[in-house]
């Protein structure tokens, strides 16, 4: 069995905590210059990030049957949750009638569908392009280009897609030894002062459209035209890559008691929808609680969703197994 990379592991539970703490983050933003500037940089890696390391682990994309079981994992969990979500908000909004819609995804299970079409991409893309600076070069025009279609993005989470792919291509073909100088003192310093700038500018400018993060609109959706579309996504992805080199060389390479819990980001990602979207409908919510309330939120349900006895519970919903701790029994009997 091969060794998990403990450092990997943290870098994902780290990543899912920012997920959770920046969708608690949201409602409140525009009360506060220190929530709006923290949720703009958290939104400027946490996702780029976390597709970084996703494409660092597809590594095995040649292998015969990958793209089966990429869709199994991921695409029959999104069909769960799709009509489970969607059921979900009819109750909790009272609407008048059930509408499933397969093909837009709701809220958060973007990031399932754009996932699978990462992997479909990457396996096209690794057969037909074999320079990988033209890959890049290629994914990166894409992901601008997108921005220019002035049809909706959200079905099948295209925009997304085109828009991230490029972090997931990148991580494919990055090797280990290259995170490598982001860990010494003299690379953590500019990163550090870059990010401390980052976070000092939009919280003395808190007027910016934090739908440029987010990949999902057009560049007409957003109030510019070609030219100032094109470049400003440019400068994103600038920014993006810069603030994905500061998260990765400030995570800690030692164990903790929830380094393996990073395997189960999946859990995380799809359950605290619940939690979060109902209090966002909490009439007594409306006033922002403290940060220190929202972090502690944002850590208790991380680590409730991510621990082996959430896995355990869910496994069988997400990943059409059984319990852990039956198979366990059937093991030692």
């Amino acid at each position: 069995m091969k060794k998990r990379d403990n450092y990997f592991d943290n870098v994902r539970f780290f990543l899912i905590f920012l997920v959770v703490f920046g969708h608690l983050l949201r409602p409140y933003i525009h009360t506060s210059p220190f929530l709006y500037a923290l949720y703009m940089v958290i939104y400027s890696f946490h996702m780029p990030a976390f597709i970084l390391i996703s494409g660092f682990f597809a590594k095995n994309i040649k292998r015969p049957g990958y793209i089966k079981k990429a869709a199994e994992k991921l695409l029959i969990p999104f069909l769960i949750f799709q009509c489970v979500y969607s059921v979900f908000y009819f109750w909790i909004d009272h609407e008048e009638a059930l509408s499933v819609r397969l093909l837009i995804p709701e809220w958060s299970l973007w990031f399932l569908m754009s996932l699978f079409l990462w992997h479909v991409l990457l396996l096209g893309t690794v057969k037909w392009l074999k320079n990988p600076f033209i890959a890049l070069i290629l994914s990166v025009a894409a992901g601008v280009g997108i921005g220019l279609v002035n049809e909706s993005l959200t079905v099948l989470s295209i925009g997304r897609t085109f828009v991230f792919f490029p972090f997931f291509l990148a991580g494919y073909y990055a090797k280990k030894e290259w995170f490598q100088p982001l860990f010494r003192m003299r690379s953590r310093i500019p990163l550090f002062l870059f990010a401390a700038g980052l976070f000092a500018y939009c919280y003395t400018h808190t007027t910016m459209q934090i739908e440029w993060l987010f990949g999902s609109q057009s560049y007409a959706a957003l109030g510019a035209d070609g030219t100032d579309g094109l470049l400003l996504r440019l400068f994103v992805y600038a920014v993006n890559i810069v603030m994905i080199a500061f998260f990765l060389s400030v995570v800690p390479h030692k164990v903790f008691f929830f380094t393996a819990w990073g395997r189960n980001t999946l859990y995380v990602y799809l359950l605290h929808g619940f939690f979060v979207q109902s209090s966002r409908r909490v009439e007594t919510l409306e006033l922002p609680p403290s940060l220190l309330v929202l972090f502690g939120t944002a850590t208790v349900l991380t680590f409730a969703l991510a621990s082996p006895w959430a896995a355990a519970l869910f496994r069988p919903f997400l990943e059409l197994k059984r319990p852990s701790f039956f198979i366990k029994k059937e093991n030692k009997s």
